[in-house]
């Protein structure tokens, strides 16, 4: 491919991710479904124009980096430590039963298997990828809504933090039994070893910040450190502990969300997020979908795949928010909340492939559920909203 190509890759992705996101929003959606099927229109699955090339990729990488910062940025630490025990329940409820379900799902399309054989890692990794939370799209949602700071938000961003970590942790685990040379013990002194770094490197971070921020408030070499942190402990997260960048990324943000100028930093990131990097992503969702290798069983797998992930993360993460204390409301828009699959599906999807627990054909499987979920967790969203609005308006009149 020509580098030059690049360029009209881009700007076909960013006037169809505007033109589809502001149709989005007329039809009362959130912008991010229309920038979606702005993706899968102009991608492979349609019209064909673009494919989805590396440099595509590392583009929705960074996008997707730079958007979970500015939700850290956006944080409460108190309601956040407040939230941490109820959202690492929530966590372990979102990875525990769409685990089971997933791997009961697949032996019973392909058989009930003995303890130790193929099919039955197969059953499990199927199972580890349900596991997998994107709380970006519904992040974006939440931000466009205006409830990101909510406790609800608060919640569901801190349960998927955690629960991409244990599922980081069941992924190793799973891949382990599969290869006796892998350790799956090391992820967890990795996973440790990472959030204590980040706990004290972080606490020198900002007091170093702390010091810029009264020197030169409010100038334009704030945000670009800030970023430049938020990429160097993205790089470390993933490089030397194993741990997903965007955590890296969120905790980046979760450090610097108390300084005084963290508005400031937040708005000018905000603008490159929501002009390039943000429609660059949520675009690249449908790009990388086709529908090519479908045949009539595993169409049917695919669709029960979807429905299943998607109600295992409601009914887990929404059971245990009520046992929690959450009102019913609250407790299912958590679920919903937490039902998006994303990056880390794929990834783990592809150290699936990697290891021979996955084969190229189930791939349609994890983008179709990541495409629908990605397009009904907003819409869904929005309507448990708006109605949650319109009762409390009604009961003030």
């Amino acid at each position: 491919m020509e580098s030059y190509e690049v360029l009209r890759d881009l700007a076909i992705i960013l006037l169809f991710a505007k033109c589809f996101g502001i149709l989005a929003r007329k039809f009362k959606a959130p912008q991010v479904v229309g920038q979606i099927i702005a993706g899968l229109i102009v991608g492979p699955c349609l019209l064909g124009w673009i494919s989805q090339t590396e440099f595509i990729t590392e583009m929705a990488e960074v996008g997707v980096i730079i958007l979970m910062f500015s939700v850290g940025l956006e944080s409460d630490l108190k309601e956040l430590i407040k939230t941490g025990p109820v959202a690492f329940l929530i966590a372990c409820a979102g990875v525990f039963v769409p685990l089971v379900c997933g791997a009961v799902l697949y032996m019973g399309f392909y058989g009930v298997s003995p303890w130790g054989s193929e099919n039955f890692y197969k059953a499990v990794f199927m199972g580890t990828i349900m596991t997998a939370t994107s709380v970006s799209i519904t992040v974006a949602s939440l931000q466009e809504l205006g409830k990101i700071k909510s406790k609800v938000g608060t919640a569901i961003v801190s349960a998927a933090i955690i629960d991409d970590v244990i599922g980081i942790i069941v992924l190793t685990f799973v891949i382990g039994f599969k290869n006796p040379e892998s350790n799956p013990g090391m992820v967890v002194v990795k996973t440790v070893a990472f959030f204590a770094v980040a706990i004290v490197g972080g606490f020198l971070v900002y007091k170093l910040f702390l010091t810029l921020d009264k020197r030169y408030p409010h100038t334009r070499r704030i945000p670009i450190v800030s970023v430049a942190f938020c990429f160097a402990l993205s790089y470390i997260a993933e490089k030397y502990f194993g741990i997903a960048d965007i955590t890296g990324a969120y905790v980046a943000g979760v450090v610097l969300c108390n300084l005084s100028d963290n508005e400031y930093i937040e708005r000018k990131v905000d603008v490159s997020s929501y002009m390039f990097f943000g429609p660059i992503f949520f675009a690249s969702i449908g790009l990388k979908t086709s529908f090519d290798s479908m045949n009539g069983k595993l169409i049917a797998f695919c669709i029960c795949f979807v429905i299943v992930a998607l109600l295992a993360k409601v009914i887990g993460c929404g059971l245990v928010s009520r046992l929690c204390k959450y009102s019913g409301s609250d407790s299912l828009k958590i679920g919903v909340g937490m039902m998006t699959r994303g990056e880390v599906a794929l990834i783990v999807a592809q150290k699936g492939l990697a290891a021979g627990l996955l084969t190229a054909d189930y791939f349609t499987a994890v983008i179709l559920l990541i495409l629908v979920s990605s397009i009904l967790t907003p819409i869904i969203l929005k309507l448990l909203y708006t109605r949650e609005d319109k009762k409390a308006a009604s009961a003030v009149s």
